[in-house]
């Protein structure tokens, strides 16, 4: 059946943000793109908070519409396909469409057939930058209808398994945060020389404690070259010399990813500047996550990189795989957000990472040092790929129980272990 056929279909609007009289004494919840976080994981049935309200000067003022508790919404721009019940009377955006369900559908099951249909809501997305499933599409969208008693089985049946997968699901992504967990205090551990004999010396560093003594504490431009890459331009993206460079966007924690590299003009004369070398340690200078770091591994033999990012490399014996644990633990501990006194850390600029001090032993014991945390990290790595297929076949699975319920393929009382009447 049609959805427009057994519930009022609505959506939503943004009061005009250039009225400020609209945007006073507001007390009405608005779900906006804001909102979809919550509802990314799809354990959250019923929203209740948002992160903005409107006042009712906007709602008047406007197509803003309050739509009673119960209706069930969809969100179909940018963040496509996620889906909840309104927990009281609530507006939305226009990004959001809304179905105020009849008397024979029950907001729970048009719930889950929701997010059964999800991957098809995905596909009929359209749009190049932001993806959107238009209002004509939105009409014809379809639903299983059986009776009411039927629908209200099939609900409870779902929530109850849903539940259970719900909650091994989270045991498992709990267990990849625990190994996260283990991994910096490992890495701690071993920045600090916790497991050394021998006497200790204060470091000089409020985040770091007692070294051993016989450690030295330096700024990375004592041992390190620092270097921000090249600059980008729309004229750089082509010419005669054009080679790939990493982005912030390739540079993950312990990991570059070149699978889409992008391409710069780097002539002659440059090249010897903005070439990486296998070994350089490269870190986000701004981004999403600023201090982000890799070691470069030398997996593409011409390789450049941009501005955004800063190249460290040895001037002696010093292991780069050393300095990579070194920012990692102090990236964790917040320590360069701190020194730049913001919560939120927007750049980390060579000014600030240059001067920045940390514990050298000599490069003998780094290099033992280093040995231990690169065969744990790989143990780890070896755990959580483990962990993340078990994560995917669940999803997997949660969404093919929803789907085979929700359209009568899986007769839920005999899934139960109920007989069947």
């Amino acid at each position: 059946m049609p959805i427009r056929l057994v519930a009022r279909l609505g959506s939503g609007h943004t009061p005009s943000r250039s009225n400020l009289e609209y945007w006073q004494d507001c007390t009405i919840p608005w779900i906006t793109l804001a909102d979809v976080w919550q509802l990314r994981s799809n354990q959250v049935d019923v929203i209740t908070d948002t992160k903005e309200q409107i006042s009712k000067l906007g709602e008047a003022n406007s197509a803003a519409v309050r739509h009673p508790t119960g209706t069930v919404i969809l969100s179909r721009t940018a963040s496509v396909g996620f889906s909840a019940i309104m927990g009281r009377d609530m507006a939305t955006s226009q990004d959001f469409v809304t179905w105020t369900c009849g008397p024979r559908l029950d907001p729970r099951f048009l719930l889950h057939a929701l997010r059964a249909m999800a991957p098809d809501l995905k596909r009929i997305a359209a749009g190049s930058t932001h993806k959107t499933i238009y209002m004509p599409d939105v009409e014809q969208l379809r639903v299983p209808l059986p009776s009411l008693e039927e629908q209200r089985r099939i609900v409870d049946f779902l929530d109850a398994e849903t539940a259970r997968m719900d909650q091994i699901y989270n045991l498992r992504e709990r267990q990849v945060n625990m190994i996260d967990e283990s991994a910096i205090s490992r890495a701690y551990a071993a920045v600090r020389g916790q497991h050394t004999d021998g006497p200790r010396k204060e470091s000089g560093l409020s985040w770091l404690g007692t070294v051993p003594a016989s450690w030295r504490v330096a700024a990375v431009s004592h041992h390190f070259e620092v270097e921000l890459g090249k600059m980008l331009n729309e004229e750089r993206a082509k010419g005669q010399h054009l080679y790939p460079y990493l982005r912030v966007a390739n540079v993950q924690w312990d990991h570059v990813d070149v699978e889409e590299l992008a391409y710069m003009n780097f002539p002659p004369h440059e090249r010897r500047r903005y070439r990486l070398r296998a070994g350089d340690v490269l870190v986000c200078e701004g981004g999403s996550w600023p201090g982000r770091a890799a070691v470069w591994d030398g997996q593409v033999p011409e390789m450049f990189y941009q501005k955004a990012l800063h190249r460290i490399r040895p001037r002696g014996t010093d292991l780069p795989r050393w300095l990579y644990y070194c920012l990692l633990v102090a990236e964790r501990l917040r320590v360069f957000a701190v020194q730049g006194n913001a919560s939120t850390m927007t750049h980390l600029t060579r000014e600030q990472l240059r001067p920045q001090r940390f514990p050298f032993p000599d490069p003998a014991t780094q290099r033992k040092l280093v040995e231990v945390l690169d065969a744990a990290a790989q143990t780890d790595r070896e755990a959580k790929a483990l962990l993340q297929r078990q994560l995917d076949v669940l999803a997997e699975r949660r969404q093919a129980v929803i789907t085979a319920a929700v359209t009568g393929q899986l007769d839920v009382i005999t899934a139960r272990g109920a007989e069947t009447p």
